[in-house]
């Protein structure tokens, strides 16, 4: 993902999971205006979490640990995964864990008492 425009709205629209290290934005297909593709995926890593070595390792870090989840996304889904100031100093599996946990969160059916 690369535009300005699917960021925003998968962060103002899309369902929201957080954890310590990281926090993970979804919007499913059927909530966006462009049509069905594959699933895009973007990252947010700010100043926050380091210079700019620290800031693209934790990119890099992410985008690994997210490709094994890809074929668990809808066609069409849009998902952003942001860094919290911590992910910068906390270990790969703590990251890894964090990450796959707020998928998880995400991307199990929601239940009827909750939205």
């Amino acid at each position: 993902m690369r535009r300005r425009d699917d960021f925003t709205l998968a962060v103002r629209r899309g369902r929201r999971a957080g954890r310590p290290n990281v926090v993970v934005h979804l919007l499913h297909p059927e909530e966006t205006p462009a049509p069905a593709g594959p699933p895009l995926v973007g990252f947010i890593v700010a100043r926050t979490v380091g210079n700019a070595v620290v800031r693209n390792s934790v990119r890099r870090r992410l985008r690994h640990l997210m490709r094994p989840h890809l074929d668990r996304l809808a066609a069409g889904s849009l998902l952003v995964v942001r860094a919290n100031p911590r992910a910068g100093t906390a270990r790969p599996d703590e990251v890894a864990a964090d990450l796959e946990s707020a998928l998880d969160r995400l991307l199990r059916p929601a239940s009827k008492g909750r939205r």
